[in-house]
């Protein structure tokens, strides 16, 4: 019996102990996990869920239950469901997706009540590791389900919509694109962002790589370095010299142009939440002050302010801010600074269309573009933060445009510089993602190449559009250089590439015709390659006027028509009056002429005297307003009193006769 009592206890304490185990671990997951520690938090939380494989059923305290343990039994713990949903908000928070997936697919079976925001975050995961179908069916089943019209379920509907915008940027063809990590001396353990160039030579950025010679529990820091490059490779990474206290995160750093001044961000976390505030430092010779806080007009009591910029002239500094008066969330706001790098003013808020209701951050300018270049997580993108761009200027910025894959991608983008050119801000980046990563930012590049402009064009006849092959065609820049010259293809086409649309100049010149020019406006959307400039129509050049003829020799002129029965002269006869008595009129000043009609002998005699006459007069009329004086012309009507051929012969009609009786003459009277 004594044997049996002593077995008893033996085991009642085992499990007791083990139990006590069990409870320690959770109960130190629960205090990591409100502190903020979610790496401890989910090391913890896996402990207390792997000693028992069982799946949760309910709200009890699992394995063990122990009617007497000790004093900490009272303190309140998590029960098996809620820790294994935060375990998923453990890993979601650490960005681990990859990890965080199985619990929130655990915790979807269990009660909405309890756990309301399960399959929005679910979805998050989901969207992360590029699951777009399941996503989709996740955040649809958050929608239909979530009861509250609050921001959870207005973002969920956005994120159905990014997953159709993701899809569409899938399909893009992205080989003018080249994208990929940084050195593996800017990317070891732990995270690596937010580059600034100083120069061509050296880039600052943060990372929370490994320091063997921090204090305890500090290894894994926030810390500023400093890359060195010779011919656009690295040579060395070092940590800055710029003072850090114990248990401060820094980084995410800007510099005056002078490189006398630097801005930087410094963070604490207590209790789970992120304080940050902006600092300023100033350099004497080689060697950083400690850093100042900067004043109470910037950091403000109960608000994160981080991610200082400084304009490239030196008079502003951008920031983030969840401070109040802002649209929502992390906004950008600017100060002035003075010349020394000292703020001065009061911060004013971007504003819309910049600033939304959900968060903006990691403020840039790219003075070439004049863009302001920023991550947010509001309006339709690939997810997580997306880079966005607004062309403009302060009090003046334009809606911000998504800049799209590959730059941006399913997970968070954020911190972004660019040696681009105006019209290629993607010509040569470098950014932050954890796109590739399990749990942090890395730094990548990418390179676009800005492909070739077409410019093409066509040259035909006047009369009639037809295709003139090889004309020669040249065209002439607005800095009056030749950028192309080219012969015309058996359709009369003609095309060439250039760097750029500019505005052109192009002349054209075939044998036979007169030499035409066209001029084309450039196109001022970039997205476009092709432009096309107007065709040239090309015209045959008109005889030059005869020499004038002696006094009362009488002239046909050749190919004036009239509307039929009609006075009206046709327009394709004005060419050759102009080339028949216009010139010949402006040639010879004191020549006076007489402009005869006539007619067959078709109608009545009066009937035909008449037209001939009105027609004469239309021709008189015209010269009048080209500028002949009327009293230098007669005009007179003969009818059909002065055929020049038959009308009829033998009794049969002439039509060849007619024709030419239907003529207009003229006479020189004297000069």
């Amino acid at each position: 019996m004594k044997k049996i009592t002593l077995v008893t206890l033996i085991v009642f304490g085992f499990f007791a102990s083990h139990a006590q185990v069990v409870y320690d671990y959770l109960k130190a997951a629960d205090t990591y996990y409100t502190k903020g520690d979610y790496f401890s938090a989910a090391k913890y939380y896996e402990k207390y869920l792997g000693l028992n494989a069982t799946k949760a059923k309910g709200n009890e305290y699992d394995p063990y239950t122990i009617a007497s343990m000790s004093k900490q039994q009272k303190i309140a713990v998590s029960n098996r469901q809620q820790a294994i949903y935060k375990l998923a908000e453990s890993y979601r928070l650490l960005n681990y997706h990859v990890k965080a997936e199985p619990y929130y697919a655990q915790a979807t079976a269990f009660s909405t009540t309890e756990f309301p925001l399960v399959n929005y975050w679910y979805g998050k995961t989901l969207r992360a590791l590029a699951k777009y179908d399941v996503a989709d069916s996740a955040f649809n089943h958050f929608v239909a389900s979530y009861t509250s019209n609050d921001t959870y379920k207005e973002d969920a509907n956005r994120e159905i919509k990014n997953l159709d915008f993701i899809q569409e940027q899938l399909k893009k063809d992205i080989k003018l694109y080249t994208v990929g990590k940084s050195a593996s001396m800017l990317n070891t353990n732990g995270a690596s962002y937010a580059p600034v160039w100083i120069n061509k030579n050296a880039l600052a950025f943060t990372s929370t790589r490994p320091d063997s010679s921090a204090g305890k529990n500090t290894v894994y820091t926030n810390r500023i370095y400093l890359a060195s490059y010779s011919d656009g490779v690295v040579n060395s990474v070092q940590k800055t010299d710029l003072p850090q206290a114990a248990n401060v995160h820094q980084g995410v750093v800007s510099f005056t142009p002078d490189g006398n001044t630097i801005f930087l961000t410094r963070w604490t976390i207590a209790d789970g939440k992120k304080s940050a505030s902006i600092y300023s430092s100033k350099k004497t010779g080689s060697t950083w002050a400690e850093p100042k806080l900067l004043d109470s007009s910037i950091n403000i009591t109960g608000s994160s302010t981080q991610q200082p910029f400084v304009m490239p002239d030196g008079k502003r500094l951008l920031f983030a801010s969840d401070r109040a008066g802002g649209l929502g969330g992390f906004d950008i706001w600017s100060v002035d600074l003075d010349a020394a790098g000292n703020v001065t003013g009061i911060p004013v808020n971007l504003g819309a269309p910049v600033n939304s209701k959900y968060d903006e951050q990691a403020p840039y300018y790219h003075s070439a573009s004049n863009s302001l270049v920023f991550s947010s997580n509001g309006n339709v993108g690939m997810g997580g933060y997306d880079f966005f761009q607004s062309k403009g200027s302060f009090g003046a910025w334009g809606t911000p445009e998504n800049l799209g894959y590959p730059l941006n991608s399913i997970k968070d983008d954020i911190y972004f510089v660019s040696n681009g050119k105006a019209k290629n801000i993607l010509g040569d980046v470098m950014f932050s993602s954890d796109r590739s990563s399990e749990c942090c930012l890395e730094m990548f590049t990418l390179s676009k190449i800005r492909p070739l402009k077409q410019i093409s064009g066509k040259v035909v006849t006047c009369d009639g559009s037809n295709p003139l092959s090889g004309a020669k065609v040249e065209v002439i820049n607005a800095s009056n250089k030749v950028v192309a010259s080219k012969v015309t293809d058996s359709d009369g086409s003609y095309a060439f590439t250039m760097e750029d649309f500019e505005d052109l100049k192009a002349t054209a010149n075939a044998d036979g015709y007169i030499e035409a020019s066209a001029t084309s406006a450039a196109i001022t959307d970039d997205n476009l390659v092709q432009q096309t400039v107007p065709t040239f129509c090309l015209v045959k050049p008109v005889p030059p006027p005869p020499p004038p003829p002696p006094v009362d020799t009488v002239v046909v002129m050749n190919n004036i028509y009239f509307d039929f029965n009609k006075a009206s002269i046709l327009p394709e006869s004005y060419q050759y009056i102009d080339a028949q008595i216009l010139e010949m009129l402006n040639k010879y000043p004191t020549m006076v002429i007489e402009i005869g009609g006539h007619t067959d002998d078709v109608g009545n005699d009066a009937y035909n005297l008449k037209l001939s006459e009105a027609r004469a007069n239309a021709v008189k009329a015209y010269l009048v307003t080209k500028g002949i004086a009327a009293e230098r012309m007669e005009a007179k009507g003969y009818g059909e009193t002065k055929p020049v051929e038959p009308n009829r012969i033998n009794g049969k009609d002439n039509p060849e006769g007619r024709k030419k009786n239907r003529r207009t003459e003229f006479k020189v009277l004297h000069y």
